[in-house]
């Protein structure tokens, strides 16, 4: 357990003192009651989408609350875990004074929020076997270092992180743990959302668009205390996650079955996708995934890669990502189209 960390070292002074903006769903929230809405300047005539969606998502928040086995108010919804993650560098991270840590290869969002927020990045790349370099880290953090970002299992490589590796991180860091789960349910692993209780420097973010296909409707979910939910509820837009996304969402969370078999099935696939592609001969590496994709190593990414899209296959070239020279990654499809890859790989 962290006992170095307290919140009120970290967070903004001018986010301290903010006084958030109260909507008039805010102010007024529905007993079940019928009730004559006239206090949000809305047009009465009814169409599915005239009022105001609600501010907090609490049906959404308490499903998934079911779902997870979290308190609602442990959760922070945002449209896409990029605002949740703007949220973050926006709460606890000074301007032209602080920094942040990010493990390249990772993925790329944690850096271009850091130039757009004025927030100096610094990099440790992980080690050859892909893993966080706690040494290394460590050298990098400072009294401005507020944030270190872990992307478990991470994008691009696809690995998870040793639980070891992360305690270390999270026991011995005065700043916040930002730990990115957006292929969580593909992994054998536990989220870390179960160890809130124990970190207060902990967040974890999740999102709809990977396990359950719903990348179309930008929902991104944030787990941490209580203490920082309601820092970041401060400096969210009143009305981040409109109507239809916190309905599609809450309509798939209720068919929870079906999004396990098509986990399911992607992992099956991702499993008969490996088998085929160390057949090829230009592959000469397939890194362990707990992802619904594959890092794989080949003799010329760039020339693969264009070659691929001639067949009308479309790849990720990570081949410019740090530790990832001549990489491709294949993101594993349905049956029909893993088989239009392997046709199109065996062709060249």
């Amino acid at each position: 357990m962290n006992t170095i960390f307290n919140i009120n070292n970290l967070v903004r002074a001018n986010v301290a003192k903010l006084k958030p903006y109260s909507s008039a769903r805010d102010e007024y929230t529905s007993n079940g009651s019928k009730m004559v809405f006239l206090d949000a300047n809305e047009n009465p005539f009814e169409n599915g989408v005239n009022r105001y969606p609600d501010p907090q998502q609490r049906n959404l928040k308490q499903r998934l609350g079911e779902v997870k086995g979290i308190s609602t108010e442990n959760i922070l919804l945002g449209n896409g875990s990029d605002e949740v993650l703007d949220l973050i560098y926006r709460a606890f991270c000074e301007p032209g004074e602080d920094n942040i840590i990010s493990l390249p290869p990772t993925y790329g969002m944690y850096q271009v929020l850091a130039d757009i927020n004025n927030i100096e990045s610094r990099e440790v790349f992980l080690t050859e076997n892909f893993q966080p370099n706690v040494p290394e880290i460590f050298k990098k953090v400072d009294k401005n270092t507020k944030l270190i970002f872990l992307c478990s299992p991470n994008n691009p490589t696809g690995n998870s992180f040793q639980k070891d590796i992360i305690f270390k991180i999270l026991n011995n860091f005065k700043g916040i743990v930002v730990i990115d789960e957006a292929y969580i349910d593909f992994s054998k692993e536990e989220s870390w959302s179960k160890m809130l209780k124990d970190f207060p420097n902990l967040i974890v973010t999740q999102t709809l668009s990977k396990a359950y296909g719903m990348a179309g409707i930008r929902l991104g979910i944030c787990y941490a205390s209580e203490e920082i939910i309601r820092i970041l509820n401060r400096i969210k837009p009143p009305y981040n996650v409109n109507e239809l996304t916190q309905r599609k969402a809450y309509k798939r969370l209720e068919n929870i079955n079906e999004v396990n078999l098509e986990i399911s099935d992607i992992l099956n696939e991702r499993d008969k996708l490996c088998k085929v592609l160390l057949q090829v001969k230009f592959i000469s590496k397939i890194y362990e995934s707990d992802a619904n994709f594959l890092l794989v190593k080949v003799d010329d990414a760039n020339l693969r890669y264009k070659q691929l899209l001639e067949k009308g296959v479309v790849i990720r070239n990570r081949t410019n990502q740090p530790l990832c020279e001549n990489t491709l990654r294949f993101t594993v499809g349905a049956r029909e189209e893993n088989t239009a890859l392997i046709d199109a790989l065996k062709s060249l």
